[in-house]
């Protein structure tokens, strides 16, 4: 498929009902279950499916697809904001005890998050002056 036909079908699935060729938003928070053996299994990540539109939701999933696809990777997440971008990033690569390196020039939310909210999870922030690149180099340890 070509880029541009990716960029407008990727990882959309076609609707058997109304067979429409755009992706429908989904407007809804909650979800229904078939039954109670479904929302196990779906709990348990044993069936795929949608629980909460905070967790996933269907039109999200589209966007995930098709941004995978473009990019040639193997799965994206579409998130709310740069900030929880960061966030999830951070805490998938550090744990504990681990240290960045970042400019101190960074945006106030990315600033804040560094400066104040890593730390509590025992990530260390050293906040350096970007204008001089052995700035970075000097603060890794």
């Amino acid at each position: 498929m070509k880029f541009e036909t990716t960029a407008l079908h990727g990882g959309r699935k076609v609707d058997s009902d109304t067979l429409s060729c755009g992706t429908p938003i989904y407007r809804t928070a909650a979800y229904l279950f078939k039954d109670t053996e479904h929302a196990a299994n779906l709990f348990a990540l044993k069936e795929l499916g949608n629980i909460y539109t905070r967790l996933g939701n269907p039109t999200q999933a589209v966007l995930e697809e098709r941004m995978a696809q473009l990019e040639g990777g193997a799965a994206s997440l579409a998130l709310a904001s740069g900030t929880s971008a960061i966030f999830y990033t951070i805490i998938n690569i550090c744990e504990a005890g681990n240290e960045i390196v970042a400019a101190n020039n960074l945006y106030g939310g990315t600033y804040s998050q560094f400066d104040s909210i890593l730390p509590k999870l025992g990530i260390t922030v050293k906040l350096v002056d970007p204008v001089n690149p052995d700035n970075f180099r000097k603060a890794i340890n």
